[in-house]
């Protein structure tokens, strides 16, 4: 049994460094602008963002959980293990302020895309 699941913009739920904040100024006609939370264009925030996803679901990796970037799939053979198992992840989810794409969730499924492969 398999379940999908898709973060919006996983960047912009990172916040920022504070020392970090002043090296993404940029000025316009109006003001000076500087960013709060990880910008998409910034060097290392796919690392960053794999990093915190790392971070969250540490014990769950490998066993019974993937991620990659704002990809996860949750794989579990018992449907009573995999509820229990979508609970921790949906609280943790809920904890650090991340929003799901719901056109991206599949749910108790046998089979599905992940990083472009059909697994099942």
């Amino acid at each position: 049994m398999l379940s999908f699941l898709d973060t919006y913009s996983g960047y912009n739920h990172i916040r920022m460094y504070h020392p970090d904040k002043d090296k993404t100024t940029f000025m316009t006609e109006r003001s000076n602008y500087r960013y709060q939370v990880m910008s998409f264009g910034l060097k290392n925030a796919g690392a960053t963002n794999q990093r915190l996803m790392d971070k969250i679901f540490h014990e769950l990796l490998g066993k019974t959980m993937k991620v990659y970037v704002h990809d996860m799939v949750v794989k579990l053979v018992k449907a009573e293990k995999h509820a229990a198992v979508l609970e921790v992840v949906f609280a943790r989810v809920k904890r650090h302020e991340m929003c799901l794409n719901p056109e991206k969730c599949f749910f108790r499924v046998r089979g599905g895309k992940f990083l472009g492969f059909m697994i099942s």
